[in-house]
């Protein structure tokens, strides 16, 4: 729910403004919404003997000059008591500026460390694929295989040790 109401938001935040004010407004909204990690933060939003004007105050303070169009949003959220959504605002924003600015962050998940030509060689296909900027990290895990997940694009691709062998065998066994 609190997706389709972050949506609305970055929707009327980005709607007729130029790029770099998009980057400047998810620049402080990331720096606004990393708060939300700290425990102690989360007990002074949620707390109930502190005023929203209170709350808003510190959420302004956080960044001394932020741009009239965050302002304006934090004051809004306030006021709504919609506070608790700015880190999905914040990661719905990330997500549209990433689209305006074809820059996409990848994730390729394995169980050994991939060495840095073979990630380089891996990203620089997936940009040519999809025609995008693409920057992918290597996630050490307990997959067994190869997997591929951009988030921006939907896209996820995998490679499984065990359903490879299941499919030769298979095969195998319907040439014998």
């Amino acid at each position: 729910m609190s997706n389709l109401i972050a949506k609305r938001y970055v929707k009327a935040l980005i709607k007729d403004r130029d790029f770099n004010h998009i980057s400047v407004i998810n620049d402080q909204l990331k720096l606004i919404a990393s708060a939300y990690n700290d425990e102690k933060f989360m007990n002074i939003i949620n707390s109930i003997d502190v005023t929203t004007y209170n709350k808003v105050d510190l959420l302004l303070s956080f960044n001394g000059n932020n741009d009239y169009l965050v302002n304006n949003l934090l004051i809004l959220l306030g006021q709504n008591r919609r506070l608790d959504i700015i880190p999905a605002i914040s990661s719905e924003l990330d997500k549209q500026f990433s689209v305006l600015n074809n820059q996409y962050t990848g994730i390729v998940y394995s169980n050994e460390a991939l060495s840095y030509d073979y990630m380089m060689e891996i990203q620089n296909k997936f940009s040519y694929k999809f025609g995008v900027n693409l920057t992918l990290v290597n996630q050490v895990c307990d997959y067994e295989g190869i997997k591929v997940d951009i988030d921006g694009l939907g896209v996820e691709i995998g490679f499984e040790k065990n359903k490879f062998k299941s499919q030769m065998i298979e095969h195998i066994l319907k040439a014998v």
